[in-house]
């Protein structure tokens, strides 16, 4: 008589639940052909605006020498939380812009060290709040505080690193809207909101030596 009682069949396979979202970043970035932002939508669905501003800001928030590319990064960020704001329901690019490769910079030193981050925040992260993280009107304000905070990299003083900080609170709110955690996007907002003040406050004292030198 078979011990097999009722024909488990796949009873020696082991299942390890949904992939999380470090994994789904890092197997969209493995995978054959050219990563473009155009991609996204496809890959990440509704979250996908979240994920083409951290990807965006990433090389900023890190920072990386990336000769000057990290603006225009920024000013297509601004761009995807405009289109936040409107309640865009997928991303919308000009043509070639969507079909721009991301580049060696960004996927091969930027986003590997995201992921990396991403992996040991997903230890702690949970979903809290997830219910108010996903309505429409949460998700256009957080669109704002996206341009805010993108706004604050793209004018702070050229060659000063002040574009860290909050270029790393626009990465960090992405990652929060990504995980449906409150928590890790309140960390991004108070991120995001010190580094505009840490522009604030030294461009406003570079200006004055600068005065007070010529």
């Amino acid at each position: 008589m078979s011990d097999d009682v009722g024909g488990s069949g796949g009873a020696d396979e082991e299942w390890t639940g949904p992939l999380t979202f470090s994994e789904q970043l890092s197997d969209w970035l493995e995978a054959d052909g050219t990563q473009t932002l155009g991609e996204l939508g496809m890959v990440f669905g509704e979250k996908a605006f979240a994920v083409a501003v951290l990807l965006l800001m990433a090389p900023a928030a890190l920072p990386l020498p990336t000769g000057g590319v990290t603006h225009v990064l920024e000013v297509v960020a601004i761009l995807m939380g405009i289109e936040m704001v409107f309640g865009f329901p997928t991303i919308w690019l000009p043509r070639r812009w969507r079909q721009r490769p991301l580049g060696a910079t960004m996927t091969g030193r930027a986003l590997p060290r995201i992921i990396r981050m991403i992996r040991w925040l997903e230890r702690f992260s949970r979903p809290r709040g997830a219910g108010a993280l996903r309505t429409k009107t949460v998700r256009r304000l957080l669109g704002l505080v996206l341009i805010a905070f993108c706004l604050g990299a793209l004018l702070a003083p050229p060659f000063s690193g002040l574009d860290t900080v909050p270029a790393l609170g626009a990465v960090v709110v992405g990652l929060g809207i990504v995980l449906e955690d409150a928590v890790v996007l309140g960390v991004g907002v108070f991120l995001g909101i010190a580094g505009i003040v840490l522009d604030v406050v030294l461009g406003a004292a570079a200006v004055d030596l600068m005065r007070r030198l010529w």
